[in-house]
Protein backbone atom coordinates (compact mmCIF):
# COMPACT_ATOMS: atom_id res chain seq x y z
CA UNK A 1 0.00 0.00 0.00
CA UNK A 2 1.26 3.74 -0.79
CA UNK A 3 -0.41 7.31 -0.48
CA UNK A 4 -0.55 9.30 -3.16
CA UNK A 5 0.57 13.35 -2.99
CA UNK A 6 -0.07 16.05 -5.61
CA UNK A 7 1.59 19.35 -4.94
CA UNK A 8 0.83 22.32 -7.34
CA UNK A 9 -0.23 19.68 -10.30
CA UNK A 10 -1.29 21.29 -13.53
CA UNK A 11 -2.11 19.36 -17.17
CA UNK A 12 -1.92 21.32 -20.52
CA UNK A 13 -2.67 20.23 -24.01
CA UNK A 14 -0.81 23.01 -25.87
CA UNK A 15 -2.85 26.39 -25.13
CA UNK A 16 -5.43 24.54 -23.30
CA UNK A 17 -5.15 24.40 -19.46
CA UNK A 18 -7.29 21.21 -18.34
CA UNK A 19 -5.99 21.26 -14.29
CA UNK A 20 -4.57 23.79 -12.30
CA UNK A 21 -2.53 23.48 -9.31
CA UNK A 22 -4.05 20.82 -8.02
CA UNK A 23 -3.28 20.20 -3.94
CA UNK A 24 -4.46 16.97 -2.70
CA UNK A 25 -3.15 14.06 -0.29
CA UNK A 26 -4.49 10.20 -0.63
CA UNK A 27 -3.95 8.51 2.43
CA UNK A 28 -2.31 4.88 2.42
CA UNK A 29 -5.34 2.52 2.55
CA UNK A 30 -8.12 5.45 1.42
CA UNK A 31 -10.33 4.94 -0.98
CA UNK A 32 -11.21 7.92 -2.37
CA UNK A 33 -13.46 8.91 -5.38
CA UNK A 34 -13.32 11.86 -8.12
CA UNK A 35 -16.72 13.52 -8.74
CA UNK A 36 -17.97 16.20 -10.98
CA UNK A 37 -19.52 16.64 -14.72
CA UNK A 38 -18.03 15.89 -17.73
CA UNK A 39 -15.31 18.10 -18.78
CA UNK A 40 -14.10 18.53 -14.81
CA UNK A 41 -10.76 17.01 -14.75
CA UNK A 42 -11.26 14.45 -12.95
CA UNK A 43 -9.93 11.44 -15.67
CA UNK A 44 -7.14 13.37 -16.93
CA UNK A 45 -6.55 13.50 -12.69
CA UNK A 46 -6.24 10.15 -12.69
CA UNK A 47 -4.52 9.42 -15.94
CA UNK A 48 -1.86 12.13 -14.68
CA UNK A 49 -1.21 9.55 -11.21
CA UNK A 50 -1.15 6.58 -13.41
CA UNK A 51 1.72 7.92 -15.77
CA UNK A 52 -0.48 8.04 -19.03
CA UNK A 53 -0.21 11.52 -19.11
CA UNK A 54 2.84 13.21 -18.30
CA UNK A 55 2.57 16.28 -15.84
CA UNK A 56 3.17 20.33 -17.26
CA UNK A 57 3.64 21.16 -13.62
CA UNK A 58 3.59 20.27 -10.22
CA UNK A 59 4.86 16.74 -7.85
CA UNK A 60 3.68 13.63 -7.71
CA UNK A 61 4.64 10.88 -5.32
CA UNK A 62 3.01 7.92 -4.67
CA UNK A 63 4.54 5.70 -1.33
CA UNK A 64 6.94 8.97 -0.91
CA UNK A 65 8.66 8.41 -4.10
CA UNK A 66 8.61 11.07 -6.74
CA UNK A 67 7.17 9.27 -9.95
CA UNK A 68 6.74 12.79 -12.68
CA UNK A 69 8.82 10.89 -14.91
CA UNK A 70 8.75 7.10 -14.04
CA UNK A 71 6.87 5.02 -16.61
CA UNK A 72 3.67 3.32 -15.51
CA UNK A 73 4.66 -0.39 -15.19
CA UNK A 74 6.83 0.99 -12.51
CA UNK A 75 4.77 3.43 -10.25
CA UNK A 76 3.29 0.06 -8.68
CA UNK A 77 -0.32 1.50 -9.97
CA UNK A 78 -2.91 -0.89 -11.65
CA UNK A 79 -5.42 0.79 -13.43
CA UNK A 80 -9.37 -0.01 -14.78
CA UNK A 81 -10.99 1.03 -17.49
CA UNK A 82 -14.46 1.63 -18.28
CA UNK A 83 -14.22 -0.73 -20.88
CA UNK A 84 -13.03 -4.21 -20.22
CA UNK A 85 -10.97 -4.35 -22.64
CA UNK A 86 -10.54 -8.53 -22.42
CA UNK A 87 -8.92 -10.96 -24.60
CA UNK A 88 -11.54 -12.71 -26.35
CA UNK A 89 -9.87 -15.75 -27.44
CA UNK A 90 -8.65 -16.25 -23.63
CA UNK A 91 -10.34 -17.88 -20.90
CA UNK A 92 -10.61 -16.18 -17.81
CA UNK A 93 -7.62 -17.82 -16.32
CA UNK A 94 -5.65 -17.08 -19.35
CA UNK A 95 -6.76 -13.07 -19.23
CA UNK A 96 -6.02 -12.47 -15.75
CA UNK A 97 -2.70 -14.38 -16.39
CA UNK A 98 -1.48 -12.52 -19.14
CA UNK A 99 0.88 -9.83 -17.50
CA UNK A 100 2.16 -12.06 -15.20
CA UNK A 101 2.97 -14.45 -17.91
CA UNK A 102 5.15 -11.46 -19.73
CA UNK A 103 6.57 -10.50 -16.90
CA UNK A 104 7.49 -13.88 -16.33
CA UNK A 105 6.51 -15.25 -13.20
CA UNK A 106 6.78 -19.09 -12.45
CA UNK A 107 3.66 -21.07 -13.52
CA UNK A 108 2.72 -21.92 -10.08
CA UNK A 109 2.99 -18.11 -8.70
CA UNK A 110 0.30 -17.39 -11.68
CA UNK A 111 -2.02 -20.23 -10.50
CA UNK A 112 -1.88 -19.24 -6.95
CA UNK A 113 -2.45 -15.57 -7.87
CA UNK A 114 -5.38 -16.05 -10.37
CA UNK A 115 -7.20 -17.79 -8.16
CA UNK A 116 -6.55 -16.07 -5.16
CA UNK A 117 -8.37 -13.13 -6.81
CA UNK A 118 -10.39 -15.41 -8.18
CA UNK A 119 -12.06 -16.54 -4.75
CA UNK A 120 -11.68 -12.57 -3.48
CA UNK A 121 -14.11 -11.55 -6.67
CA UNK A 122 -16.38 -15.09 -6.74
CA UNK A 123 -15.36 -15.62 -9.94
CA UNK A 124 -13.68 -19.16 -9.22
CA UNK A 125 -16.08 -21.53 -10.87
CA UNK A 126 -15.75 -19.29 -14.37
CA UNK A 127 -11.97 -19.23 -15.09
CA UNK A 128 -12.42 -21.68 -17.91
CA UNK A 129 -14.93 -19.60 -19.53
CA UNK A 130 -14.37 -16.91 -22.61
CA UNK A 131 -15.63 -13.25 -21.97
CA UNK A 132 -18.36 -14.08 -24.53
CA UNK A 133 -19.95 -16.29 -21.85
CA UNK A 134 -20.62 -13.91 -19.15
CA UNK A 135 -22.54 -11.18 -18.32
CA UNK A 136 -21.29 -7.80 -17.98
CA UNK A 137 -20.44 -7.51 -13.82
CA UNK A 138 -18.55 -10.63 -14.16
CA UNK A 139 -16.82 -9.34 -16.82
CA UNK A 140 -15.87 -6.46 -14.88
CA UNK A 141 -14.89 -8.52 -12.21
CA UNK A 142 -12.53 -10.18 -14.62
CA UNK A 143 -10.70 -6.75 -15.28
CA UNK A 144 -10.76 -6.48 -11.75
CA UNK A 145 -9.32 -9.66 -11.26
CA UNK A 146 -6.24 -8.80 -13.96
CA UNK A 147 -5.64 -5.74 -11.66
CA UNK A 148 -5.21 -7.53 -8.42
CA UNK A 149 -3.06 -10.25 -9.32
CA UNK A 150 -0.44 -7.79 -9.93
CA UNK A 151 -0.43 -6.67 -5.92
CA UNK A 152 -0.19 -2.82 -6.84
CA UNK A 153 0.35 -0.66 -3.94
CA UNK A 154 -2.32 1.50 -5.56
CA UNK A 155 -5.40 0.77 -7.08
CA UNK A 156 -7.09 3.60 -10.11
CA UNK A 157 -10.86 3.01 -11.47
CA UNK A 158 -12.32 5.10 -14.22
CA UNK A 159 -15.62 4.97 -14.27
CA UNK A 160 -16.04 1.17 -14.18
CA UNK A 161 -19.88 1.15 -14.39
CA UNK A 162 -20.77 3.03 -16.19
CA UNK A 163 -21.51 0.06 -19.23
CA UNK A 164 -23.42 -1.49 -16.35
CA UNK A 165 -27.26 -1.65 -16.11
CA UNK A 166 -28.92 0.68 -13.45
CA UNK A 167 -29.44 -2.79 -11.03
CA UNK A 168 -25.77 -4.29 -11.81
CA UNK A 169 -24.58 -0.62 -10.65
CA UNK A 170 -26.08 -0.94 -7.53
CA UNK A 171 -24.55 -4.86 -7.31
CA UNK A 172 -21.07 -3.89 -8.23
CA UNK A 173 -20.88 -0.63 -5.65
CA UNK A 174 -21.27 -3.20 -2.76
CA UNK A 175 -18.50 -5.66 -4.21
CA UNK A 176 -16.18 -2.60 -4.69
CA UNK A 177 -17.24 -1.82 -1.16
CA UNK A 178 -15.86 -5.10 0.17
CA UNK A 179 -13.03 -5.46 -2.21
CA UNK A 180 -11.75 -2.49 -0.62
CA UNK A 181 -12.37 -4.25 2.53
CA UNK A 182 -10.88 -7.12 1.90
CA UNK A 183 -7.37 -5.84 0.13
CA UNK A 184 -7.39 -2.86 2.27
CA UNK A 185 -5.35 -0.93 -0.76
CA UNK A 186 -5.25 2.57 -1.70
CA UNK A 187 -7.95 3.13 -4.54
CA UNK A 188 -8.85 6.16 -6.23
CA UNK A 189 -12.21 5.88 -8.48
CA UNK A 190 -13.88 8.46 -10.92
CA UNK A 191 -17.14 8.64 -11.38
CA UNK A 192 -19.85 11.42 -12.68
CA UNK A 193 -22.40 9.38 -10.20
CA UNK A 194 -22.61 11.42 -7.18
CA UNK A 195 -24.47 8.65 -5.89
CA UNK A 196 -20.88 6.07 -6.38
CA UNK A 197 -19.14 8.66 -4.45
CA UNK A 198 -21.59 8.89 -1.68
CA UNK A 199 -21.66 5.51 -1.36
CA UNK A 200 -18.25 3.69 -1.52
CA UNK A 201 -15.79 6.60 -0.48
CA UNK A 202 -13.83 7.65 2.76
CA UNK A 203 -13.55 10.78 1.01
CA UNK A 204 -14.69 12.44 -2.08
CA UNK A 205 -13.12 15.52 -4.06
CA UNK A 206 -15.30 17.48 -5.95
CA UNK A 207 -14.18 18.94 -9.24
CA UNK A 208 -15.08 21.86 -11.43
CA UNK A 209 -13.11 23.13 -14.50
CA UNK A 210 -9.65 21.67 -13.28
CA UNK A 211 -10.00 22.67 -9.84
CA UNK A 212 -11.28 21.29 -6.38
CA UNK A 213 -13.90 22.97 -5.51
CA UNK A 214 -13.83 20.68 -1.43
CA UNK A 215 -12.32 17.50 -0.19
CA UNK A 216 -14.01 15.81 2.43
CA UNK A 217 -16.16 12.54 3.43
CA UNK A 218 -19.77 12.00 1.98
CA UNK A 219 -21.90 13.09 4.94
CA UNK A 220 -19.32 16.43 5.58
CA UNK A 221 -20.05 17.66 1.54
CA UNK A 222 -23.64 16.78 2.42
CA UNK A 223 -23.64 18.73 5.16
CA UNK A 224 -21.16 21.95 4.94
CA UNK A 225 -20.51 22.13 1.56
CA UNK A 226 -18.14 24.98 0.85
CA UNK A 227 -20.14 26.44 -2.00
CA UNK A 228 -23.65 26.40 -4.42
CA UNK A 229 -21.32 24.37 -6.96
CA UNK A 230 -20.73 21.69 -4.28
CA UNK A 231 -24.44 21.65 -2.67
CA UNK A 232 -25.92 21.93 -5.58
CA UNK A 233 -23.61 18.38 -7.04
CA UNK A 234 -23.87 16.40 -3.68
CA UNK A 235 -27.23 15.37 -3.04
CA UNK A 236 -30.10 13.74 -5.32
CA UNK A 237 -32.31 14.97 -6.03
CA UNK A 238 -30.57 18.12 -5.93
CA UNK A 239 -30.40 20.94 -3.57
CA UNK A 240 -33.04 23.48 -4.38
CA UNK A 241 -31.74 27.30 -4.85
CA UNK A 242 -33.65 30.07 -4.20
CA UNK A 243 -32.90 33.88 -4.68
CA UNK A 244 -33.55 35.51 -1.85
CA UNK A 245 -31.96 39.01 -0.03
CA UNK A 246 -30.36 38.96 3.82
CA UNK A 247 -33.04 41.43 5.79
CA UNK A 248 -31.72 40.69 9.50
CA UNK A 249 -28.60 39.33 11.10
CA UNK A 250 -28.62 37.84 14.27
CA UNK A 251 -25.81 36.38 15.91
CA UNK A 252 -26.17 32.54 15.14
CA UNK A 253 -29.06 33.68 12.84
CA UNK A 254 -29.94 35.34 9.76
CA UNK A 255 -33.43 36.27 7.94
CA UNK A 256 -34.34 36.57 4.39
CA UNK A 257 -36.97 37.62 2.49
CA UNK A 258 -37.87 36.14 -0.74
CA UNK A 259 -39.58 37.50 -3.89
CA UNK A 260 -42.62 35.83 -3.25
CA UNK A 261 -42.51 38.15 0.17
CA UNK A 262 -41.99 35.59 2.71
CA UNK A 263 -39.24 35.13 5.73
CA UNK A 264 -37.10 32.77 6.08
CA UNK A 265 -34.60 32.09 9.13
CA UNK A 266 -31.14 30.25 8.75
CA UNK A 267 -29.36 29.14 11.50
CA UNK A 268 -26.25 30.45 10.13
CA UNK A 269 -23.05 33.12 10.83
CA UNK A 270 -23.80 35.56 8.37
CA UNK A 271 -22.10 38.34 10.67
CA UNK A 272 -19.76 39.22 8.18
CA UNK A 273 -22.68 40.18 5.55
CA UNK A 274 -25.08 43.23 5.65
CA UNK A 275 -28.88 43.64 5.83
CA UNK A 276 -29.42 44.16 1.77
CA UNK A 277 -26.77 41.75 0.59
CA UNK A 278 -28.40 39.63 -2.43
CA UNK A 279 -27.86 35.84 -1.22
CA UNK A 280 -29.06 32.42 -2.43
CA UNK A 281 -31.17 30.20 -0.03
CA UNK A 282 -30.59 26.45 -0.30
CA UNK A 283 -32.65 23.96 1.14
CA UNK A 284 -32.83 19.76 0.00
CA UNK A 285 -36.13 18.18 -1.13
CA UNK A 286 -35.84 15.54 1.97
CA UNK A 287 -35.58 18.74 4.44
CA UNK A 288 -39.01 20.13 3.53
CA UNK A 289 -41.97 19.42 5.48
CA UNK A 290 -45.52 19.70 4.32
CA UNK A 291 -46.51 20.46 8.30
CA UNK A 292 -44.97 23.41 9.73
CA UNK A 293 -45.05 26.01 12.16
CA UNK A 294 -41.67 28.29 11.17
CA UNK A 295 -40.12 29.05 7.51
CA UNK A 296 -43.55 28.72 5.53
CA UNK A 297 -43.67 28.81 1.93
CA UNK A 298 -46.66 28.88 -0.58
CA UNK A 299 -46.46 27.04 -3.33
CA UNK A 300 -48.26 25.34 -6.68
CA UNK A 301 -47.98 21.64 -7.33
CA UNK A 302 -47.03 21.45 -11.25
CA UNK A 303 -45.57 17.93 -11.42
CA UNK A 304 -46.10 14.44 -8.75
CA UNK A 305 -43.92 11.45 -9.29
CA UNK A 306 -45.02 8.60 -7.09
CA UNK A 307 -41.88 6.28 -6.59
CA UNK A 308 -43.33 3.84 -4.02
CA UNK A 309 -41.72 4.79 -0.93
CA UNK A 310 -41.28 8.06 -1.74
CA UNK A 311 -42.88 10.89 -3.88
CA UNK A 312 -41.23 14.06 -5.54
CA UNK A 313 -43.63 17.06 -5.60
CA UNK A 314 -42.40 19.95 -7.99
CA UNK A 315 -43.49 23.46 -6.99
CA UNK A 316 -43.96 26.51 -8.02
CA UNK A 317 -42.49 29.41 -6.50
CA UNK A 318 -43.55 33.07 -7.40
CA UNK A 319 -40.06 35.18 -8.23
CA UNK A 320 -38.09 31.73 -8.66
CA UNK A 321 -36.25 30.79 -12.08
CA UNK A 322 -36.77 26.70 -10.99
CA UNK A 323 -39.72 25.04 -9.59
CA UNK A 324 -38.44 23.52 -6.56
CA UNK A 325 -38.18 19.82 -6.07
CA UNK A 326 -39.91 18.43 -2.63
CA UNK A 327 -39.61 14.95 -1.42
CA UNK A 328 -42.32 13.33 0.60
CA UNK A 329 -42.00 9.56 2.15
CA UNK A 330 -45.56 8.99 2.23
CA UNK A 331 -48.55 8.76 -0.36
CA UNK A 332 -50.23 11.74 -1.38
CA UNK A 333 -53.29 12.61 -2.94
CA UNK A 334 -50.76 16.14 -4.65
CA UNK A 335 -52.86 17.43 -8.02
CA UNK A 336 -51.38 19.55 -10.54
CA UNK A 337 -52.68 23.01 -10.04
CA UNK A 338 -52.91 22.25 -5.61
CA UNK A 339 -51.39 25.01 -3.22
CA UNK A 340 -48.80 23.29 -1.09
CA UNK A 341 -47.38 25.04 1.71
CA UNK A 342 -43.84 23.85 2.78
CA UNK A 343 -41.78 24.35 5.57
CA UNK A 344 -38.46 23.65 6.49
CA UNK A 345 -36.25 23.50 10.28
CA UNK A 346 -33.87 27.17 10.08
CA UNK A 347 -31.40 24.56 11.25
CA UNK A 348 -31.78 22.64 7.74
CA UNK A 349 -31.68 25.96 5.60
CA UNK A 350 -28.50 26.49 3.44
CA UNK A 351 -27.31 30.08 2.77
CA UNK A 352 -24.47 31.62 0.11
CA UNK A 353 -23.55 35.28 -0.82
CA UNK A 354 -23.44 36.82 -3.78
CA UNK A 355 -19.88 35.27 -4.87
CA UNK A 356 -21.83 31.27 -4.01
CA UNK A 357 -19.41 31.04 -1.04
CA UNK A 358 -21.79 29.18 1.71
CA UNK A 359 -22.10 30.83 5.31
CA UNK A 360 -21.16 28.79 8.02
CA UNK A 361 -24.30 26.92 9.72
CA UNK A 362 -23.77 27.05 13.08
CA UNK A 363 -26.10 23.81 14.22
CA UNK A 364 -25.56 20.14 13.57
CA UNK A 365 -27.41 18.70 10.84
CA UNK A 366 -30.90 16.24 12.13
CA UNK A 367 -31.62 14.09 9.54
CA UNK A 368 -35.29 14.14 9.34
CA UNK A 369 -37.53 13.51 6.23
CA UNK A 370 -40.42 15.17 5.07
CA UNK A 371 -43.58 14.92 6.84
Amino acid sequence: MADVKLVGVSKSFGETNILHGVDLEIKDGEFMVFVGPSGCGKSTLLRVIAGLEDITAGELTIGGKRVNDVPPAERGIAMVFQSYALYPHMNLFDNMAFGLKLAKVSPDEIKHLVHHAAKILNIEHLLDRRPKDLSGGQRQRVAIGRAIVRKPEVFLFDEPLSNLDAALRVRMRYEFARLHQDLKTTMVYVTHDQVEAMTLADRIVVLSAGKIEQVGSPLELYDHPDNLFVAGFIGSPRMNFIAAELSHIDAGCATVVLASGESIQCQVDASAARAGDKVTLGIRPEHFRTKGAANRIGTTVTFVESLGSSTHAYCALPGAEEALTCELDDHTDLRHGETLTLSAPASLCYLFDATGKAFTRLEPTVRQRAH
